[in-house]
């Protein structure tokens, strides 16, 4: 319990109060502020109420750097108040705490609310741009209203946060068109609405030691020439909802590229070292319409189906040309489950040091499989591959049949197989102009010129999917004018 404050240090303050505003100093604030006076508790200690910024007006900020060097401790800020779309997701327009043109903002020690659609709670836009937020707390309860975010080639590095979203296709960890980096260490992400993965990435995105949760959607999206690394996290997904019918599977990883033109074309990955990915719901990985590599030490794996990995044709891309061509390396990993390609798929599974699978391949596409360094296979069910590279003692057959090229696989024999060909191919899309005072351009539509559906489909109240995030060719998006997002107070 605080100790009040005196009569007389009261008087004092205000004459303290009323100099320092004869000189003209006063506070600059992007949003409304409320003043804090300092006190002294009962053991004596000096300590500070927190200030507040909020702002309620739509396309607003709360909190805001411009290019310039900011830094705020012990803050509550509170946005409501609606944004335009693109404008919001793209150039970070209505966000509750923003950064802009090169500014370097440090937050610590906040309480960070957002309750409106398109509000994200922390926003590093633009390259050149570095956010810098730790304990703290940030909450979204619409649509579209991610926790953290890039975009534009924007930095964003958090450490020991709790963060939590309501809202669908709000994820806690999110990027958008234009991308950039996002380093987060430890703290706690949760997810909570529809089409909400805990990370969506079209960015570059390294997570070490923290929580993530997803209560409706995957644990992880991966998008496009785009990357999420993890150290020591542990991801539990539910994955209980689709966002739309163009996929079937339910897992706690996808890697895909929705050809939507905000995420290059190329290699996308997912590394995973240490800690554990648990799927409550379907399989643990599933790519499609891209090419993707996903590497895996000691990672502790749970899926509640038999799924280990699809490797398949969805509903992004060009039919007869939209599977995925992956490369899986394991190092000291145990598999378990059923992998699957379909026949304009590839696969190329690496098990290195001590990496052992139980497990069978359904190869349709081609599929190699390469055993050493004290790597095994047991197979639970019969399998079909393309080409095998092993020593004499590398595969136990366990009763079943492997098919290598064809021919049917002889236990107790060496061999020497070829790596399969990645063909991978780098498109751009079209990155939208923002004219001044208009809407940025809606991403480049699929094959029938409409905007391709999101991973996760409609939210419930029925605003767009999440869009995919990062910029085609990994810059910010276009902005004729060279002006930043409005300002607090101004709509375009």
């Amino acid at each position: 319990m605080r100790k009040r404050t005196s009569t007389a240090l009261s008087a004092l303050l205000l004459t303290v109060s009323l100099m320092m505003s004869a000189c003209g100093q006063n506070m600059d604030t992007l949003g409304a502020a409320s003043g804090s006076v300092e006190t002294e508790d009962q053991t004596g200690n000096e300590s500070k109420d927190a200030v507040t910024y909020e702002a309620s007006g739509d396309n607003e900020h709360a909190l805001a750097a411009d290019g310039e060097t900011l830094s705020y401790d012990n803050i509550i800020v509170n946005k409501t108040g609606n944004g335009d779309g693109d404008e919001a997701d793209f150039y970070g327009e209505n966000a509750a705490a923003f950064a802009t043109n090169g500014a370097d903002l440090t937050i610590r020690n906040a309480t960070i609310t957002s309750d409106g659609s398109h509000a994200n709670a922390v926003f590093s836009y633009g390259e050149g741009t570095k956010l810098t937020i730790s304990d703290s707390e940030i909450h979204t309860k619409s649509n579209n209203s991610g926790g953290i975010m890039v975009t534009g080639g924007g930095t964003l590095n958090a450490d020991n946060l709790t963060v939590d979203t309501k809202g669908g296709s709000s994820a806690p960890i999110r990027s958008d068109r234009g991308g950039g980096t996002m380093n987060v260490t430890g703290g706690s992400y949760s997810s909570y609405g529809k089409g909400s993965p805990a990370i969506y990435s079209t960015a570059n995105i390294n997570v070490s030691n923290a929580t993530l949760y997803s209560d409706i959607s995957e644990g992880v999206v991966v998008e496009g020439a785009n990357s999420v690394t993890l150290n020591d996290v542990n991801i539990t997904a539910k994955h209980t909802e689709h966002n739309s019918d163009k996929s079937d599977h339910f897992q706690a990883v996808m890697i895909y590229q929705s050809m939507s033109g905000d995420a290059d074309e190329g290699t996308a990955s997912f590394n995973m070292k240490g800690g554990s990915l648990t799927s409550q719901n379907g399989g643990l990985f599933f790519v499609n319409n891209t090419v993707a590599t996903i590497g895996l030490e000691a990672v502790k794996m749970t899926n509640a189906s038999d799924d280990l990995l699809t490797v398949a044709a969805a509903g992004w891309g060009k039919e007869g040309a939209n599977g995925g061509q992956v490369t899986l390396n394991a190092t000291e990993q145990d598999l378990d489950g059923v992998i699957t390609v379909d026949d304009i798929s590839t696969l190329n599974l690496l098990l290195g040091k001590d990496s052992n699978f139980s497990g069978s391949v359904d190869g349709k596409g081609e599929v190699y499989v390469e055993l050493k360094d004290g790597a095994k296979w047991v197979l639970t069910g019969d399998s079909a591959i393309s080409s095998l590279t092993c020593d004499a003692d590398s595969v136990d057959l366990n009763g079943f049949t492997l098919t290598v090229g064809g021919k049917e696989y002889e236990a107790g024999t060496a061999s020497e197989g070829t790596k399969i060909e990645v063909k991978e191919t780098r498109g751009k899309g079209t990155r939208p102009e923002k004219p001044d005072g208009d809407a940025a351009g809606k991403p480049d539509g699929g094959p029938d010129g409409n905007p391709p559906e999101r991973q996760g489909g409609n939210p419930p109240d029925g605003n767009p999917p999440e869009k995919p995030e990062g910029a085609p060719d990994g810059n910010p998006p276009a902005k004729p004018s060279g002006n930043p997002p409005a300002k607090p107070g101004e709509s375009e």
